[in-house]
């Protein structure tokens, strides 16, 4: 069987690799290089452990005969051909598979649709995914080039926002600001942090440990309320204005910098892909036929889906899923 994997993301490398040992596998990913969205990171919650490794490690997972990665190449369409299925890529190849799996991944929320927030307005707003590269860099500087005194995390940018119309929770925003928070004070101890929040979601193992640990041994301080504004000030900070709901009173505070925490989306491709195959989910994520027994399943016989194209999700669910898509597969053409 020849088996096409949209997508080279963890999804779709520990999909192949699993699928390897049987069958013909192409990866296709229209980034130069494979697990762009692991390699942007520093460490990984909850243990601290590189992200690059864990890259190098995947992608070492398919130095195998069996596996053609073809990078550089995005796919146009994929059709439906008789008995295959034609992946139909930018370069005008159209290429017949017995499958395919769409592993296509997600995309960040853009925060300039948030005008109020002021990113992409003022200087010292930043994303979280800015902040990751300062940190893997051991470069988190303010807009004048100085070590930030104040910072403060926005939580829930894009997510759970009837307004920006994402009413889902993006599962990953809460420890990964927590993780940022404590990886700032092991760089800078000097530097005060704050993080804004509606309610934290600490769901995973060691997520609630580390949330503790924020607190009792960095002394990150929580606040739990809403930013509506943010400008900039006469001395190049920035000014936030919110409230805090716990106490229901306003409150306004300058900082360095302020961390956008950015929501997880649907990227272009797996909406552009699962509406062309009947497959669009809500929110232009790929819809699987069930999200119980049947969730790497869709509505098109020989189509499977895997990962954080179906909805928000973390690394290790992330490589789960993968892997219930290619046992999938293999019970799926015995």
């Amino acid at each position: 069987m020849n088996i096409a994997i949209i997508g080279a993301g963890p999804a779709g490398i520990e999909a192949a690799s699993a699928l390897a040992s049987k069958h013909k596998v192409t990866i296709f990913e229209k980034e130069e290089r494979p697990l762009s969205n692991i390699r942007d990171k520093a460490f990984l919650f909850p243990d601290f452990s590189s992200a690059n490794d864990l890259a190098n490690k995947l992608e070492a997972k398919i130095a195998n005969e069996n596996v053609t990665l073809q990078t550089s190449v995005e796919v146009l369409d994929i059709r439906r051909s008789d008995d295959k299925w034609t992946i139909v890529t930018d370069s005008n190849e159209s290429l017949n598979f017995d499958y395919v799996i769409v592993a296509t991944g997600y995309k960040i929320f853009d925060a300039r649709k948030k005008e109020e927030l002021g990113y992409g307005i003022y200087k010292g707003i930043i994303t979280s995914i800015e902040l990751e590269k300062m940190i893997k860099e051991h470069s988190i500087l303010n807009n004048m080039n100085e070590t930030p005194r104040q910072i403060v995390f926005l939580q829930c940018v894009g997510s759970r926002d009837e307004k920006s119309g994402n009413n889902y929770c993006s599962k990953v925003c809460c420890v990964t600001a927590v993780k940022q928070a404590i990886e700032i004070k092991k760089q800078h101890p000097e530097t005060e942090v704050f993080i804004y929040y509606m309610d934290l979601r600490m769901w995973g193992e060691g997520f609630e440990e580390m949330y503790r640990e924020a607190q009792e041994k960095y002394g990150i301080t929580f606040v739990r309320g809403r930013i509506s504004e943010a400008s900039s000030t006469f001395d190049k900070r920035v000014q936030i204005k919110a409230e805090d709901t716990l106490l229901g009173t306003p409150l306004t505070m300058n900082c360095d910098l302020l961390v956008l925490m950015v929501g997880m989306c649907a990227s272009e491709g797996t909406s552009k892909l699962c509406k062309n195959l009947g497959i669009n989910g809500l929110y232009g994520f790929a819809d699987s036929k069930s999200p119980h027994i049947e969730d790497n399943l869709t509505t098109m016989p020989g189509v499977f889906v895997a990962g954080s194209c179906k909805r928000p999700m973390c690394i290790n669910d992330t490589i789960n899923d993968a892997r219930s898509a290619a046992i999938t597969i293999l019970n799926y053409t015995k």
